[in-house]
């Protein structure tokens, strides 16, 4: 049992070999905690399948309108227009793996390790890059809106480009893990290949690397960084409070989309967690079915889904709420040329007010204290 829990199941689980013989009906072989059911066949070949399908879709249409328009208006750019440029980036990277999962899912994994690792690797650079995207923006957010400090100033874009481009190595260095452990490996279980996570190689090295890289991951990728979003826009609504908040187009888009990552994200992070500790070397762990070791796997299966249709969802919430992006889009879809933008504008108003003041945070010269600069001028 030394090297059976230094085996990964892809997307995060353990393998358990859990084999009894059912001595009635002619020694028939039968697996007690085999997903390989009747439910479990049906999700794993058909619905996985068409979900990721669906994503592909949905979120390379929606992901290229979203790049053709900021290129479009690239002369006019602003922070939150570079922040957006490259969340589509990131999910863009993610979609293009889905094929390979989707395949995986109706049989087994046939293109190897090399592919694998860079397959792997890219779903877990896109879920570092959000993450941390998102928390620049929220802190940029955060301080212009409770302090009026611009971390970010338009006279000078290629901070922003800097900001994200480190992002980027970051995340890339974060992904070490999956391009050194991720190989393609036959399951003795199920008796099929998948891309996995393998540490028996360094399984007598004394140091626990499945329980490092898990650390690692929830840590710096997820527990972190929800604590910069949570506490930046829980600054944010007690300064300007819910109809102030409102009057904030682009602190409400992205307070939105701070909201879908996380519902999209969280269940599978917890799941794994659940998985980190549940299955660490040396502890022993009961084999049979009754805990919950088979549901550990299957829910990793499903909120890995989960996760992977936050690529596509981004898109939706810019045309749902984005009054400008969205009009832009309907012209383009129409083959109609719109009206020239003003580049007072952001693509990135939720129309909720029309000509709010607050838009100027977008120019990047937000006063939060308006009213009272307007009190201080009737004075004098």
């Amino acid at each position: 049992m030394a090297n059976v829990t230094d085996m990964d199941l892809d997307l995060g689980g353990i393998f358990l070999e859990n084999s009894t013989y059912n001595y009635d009906e002619d020694y028939v072989y039968k697996d007690e905690c085999s997903p390989e059911d009747g439910v479990g066949v049906r999700f794993g070949t058909v619905f996985l399948p068409m979900l990721y399908s669906l994503t592909l879709v949905l979120g390379l249409v929606g992901n290229g309108l979203v790049l053709v328009v900021l290129v479009q208006r690239r002369r006019s750019w602003r922070v939150t227009d570079t922040f957006i440029l490259h969340l589509g980036l990131a999910d863009t990277l993610l979609l293009v793996t889905l094929p390979l999962w989707a395949v995986q899912a109706t049989g087994e994994w046939s293109f190897g390790t090399p592919l694998c690792k860079i397959t792997g690797a890219m779903f877990t650079i896109n879920f570092y890059c959000s993450i941390f995207l998102l928390a620049c923006i929220s802190l940029d957010r955060y301080l212009s809106v409770v302090h009026a400090v611009q971390m970010y100033s338009r006279r000078k874009p290629w901070m922003v480009q800097a900001s994200c481009m480190s992002m980027w190595l970051l995340s890339l260095l974060l992904s070490i893990p999956d391009w050194h452990f991720l190989e393609s490996v036959r399951d003795t279980r199920r008796d099929k290949v998948e891309c996995v996570h393998n540490y028996s190689s360094l399984s007598q090295s004394g140091f626990d690397w499945r329980l490092a890289s898990r650390l690692l991951y929830h840590t710096v990728g997820f527990l972190l960084p929800s604590a910069v979003l949570l506490f930046c826009y829980s600054c944010i609504l007690l300064q300007r409070g819910s109809q102030g908040l409102q009057k904030q187009g682009a602190v409400r888009v992205i307070l939105a989309l701070v909201l879908v990552f996380f519902l999209c994200w969280t269940p599978y992070n917890i799941t794994l967690m659940v998985d980190t500790f549940q299955g660490r070397p040396g502890e022993p762990v009961s084999v049979s079915c009754e805990n919950g070791r088979t549901a550990v796997e299957k829910s990793l299966f499903v909120t890995f889904a989960l996760a992977c249709l936050h690529a596509c969802l981004n898109p939706v919430l810019h045309l749902g709420l984005c009054r400008n992006f969205r009009r832009r889009v309907l012209d383009m879809v129409r083959c109609v040329e719109g009206v020239q933008d003003d580049p007072k504008l952001s693509l990135w108003d939720s129309g909720v007010v029309e000509d709010s003041p607050d838009q100027a945070e977008e120019k990047g010269t937000l006063n939060p204290m308006t009213t009272m600069g307007q009190v201080q001028s009737t004075q004098s």
